[in-house]
């Protein structure tokens, strides 16, 4: 033990460094590192969230297509009047369990039942066209 102190002694005394470590200039460079990644990432990221709401958009409207189907194919072809007559349980029903609740305001879409029993879409950007065939159009969201 009295020869390590020795030898630090000693070493301090001639100005050799005995201690290893990170200087300044070192820290600084990888955490500058460290921002320009994280800004990287934080950027890619932003437009993740209006591709989510697409999908989400026309997930919702695409499965009260399909509730609105089959409402109609068990009840000779009548068309339901709002999600009351989906989400009923007498009859042939629920063909949903809870009618979809995003609105404009927190989700940036709305999916509604007209009368004719049309599922109707509605974003940010006011209504958007549904295609029957298969997708609300909601790519206005993303």
């Amino acid at each position: 033990m009295f020869q390590r102190y020795r030898d630090m002694k000693e070493n301090r005394e001639t100005g050799e460094a005995t201690e290893c470590g990170f200087t300044l200039i070192e820290l600084l460079i990888v955490i500058i590192v460290l921002g320009i990644l994280a800004a990287i990432v934080i950027f890619s990221l932003t437009g993740v969230t209006g591709q989510s709401e697409a999908a989400a958009c026309n997930s919702d409207a695409k499965t009260a297509e399909t509730a609105v189907s089959a409402y109609s194919a068990e009840n000779n072809d009548a068309l339901p009047s709002s999600w009351g007559d989906l989400t009923a349980t007498g009859g042939h029903g629920p063909y949903l369990h809870t009618a979809p609740s995003a609105t404009v305001a927190s989700n940036g879409y709305a999916i509604t039942i007209t009368n004719k029993g049309v599922v109707d879409v509605t974003t940010k950007t006011g209504p958007t066209p549904y295609d029957s065939g298969g997708a609300a159009l909601c790519t206005a969201l993303g």
